[in-house]
């Protein structure tokens, strides 16, 4: 398999940022959404700080996805894709980027107007990027809550588009970005010669 993409096919290195930040997205799912939930205690803050943490994760991921793409570029359309749908995949790619920035990055101001620190993996701080304030953390919640509400819209008509294609279509948009390589193409096997009939100038003379 091909490091970068191809015309054909996402390479091996869009499909492992690819699956580990979806991988890492529904895991983040689940925590943020069960975490508010746990007793106050040293369990409840340390799933918080593992939430930020793999938050900040997915926000390098995305960056370098899109160093990546813009060096390794993307495959073009599947064969047959009306143009109204390669716009929509477009909008929605565009759309999933954005969020997948603006997430994580709203989660850092709500984190500093709340005057936390914020540690990745516990391995070193960041700093914080916005002053303590009551309103902006208010403001920085709702945000955060509603993009990832919007996110989840998102990578669910993603997801479907993908298995419309792959089940009703039968084309490759799905297995572009899943791994392995595509089956070859058979060689077309020769048919077995016959000698030809022999014609009445070729037939031996029975009376010579």
């Amino acid at each position: 398999m091909n490091l970068k993409n191809t015309d054909e096919r996402w390479g091996a290195v869009s499909q492992l940022f690819h699956w580990t930040i979806v991988a890492l997205i529904l895991v983040m799912a689940y925590i943020g959404l069960t975490m508010g939930d746990l007793p106050n205690g040293p369990r409840k803050i340390n799933i918080y700080a593992l939430h930020k943490s793999i938050g900040l994760t997915i926000l390098a991921l995305v960056v370098l996805r899109v160093v990546w793409r813009v060096y390794a570029g993307a495959p073009v359309p599947v064969p047959g894709t009306p143009t109204w749908q390669q716009r929509m995949a477009s909008v929605t790619h565009f759309l999933l980027y954005a969020l997948l920035f603006a997430i994580p990055l709203s989660g850092w101001v709500l984190n500093s107007s709340a005057g936390y620190p914020l540690q990745w993996f516990k391995l070193f701080n960041l700093p914080a990027i916005t002053g303590r304030s009551d309103s902006v953390h208010e403001a920085a919640e709702g945000a955060h809550e509603l993009l990832f509400w919007v996110l989840v819209v998102l990578v669910l008509a993603h997801a479907g588009a993908a298995l419309y294609h792959h089940l009703f279509q039968g084309d490759a948009t799905l297995r572009r970005m899943l791994p392995g390589r595509r089956a070859a193409v058979a060689a077309p096997v020769a048919a077995p010669s016959v000698p030809p009939s022999p014609t009445p100038q070729d037939s031996p003379d029975e009376n010579p």
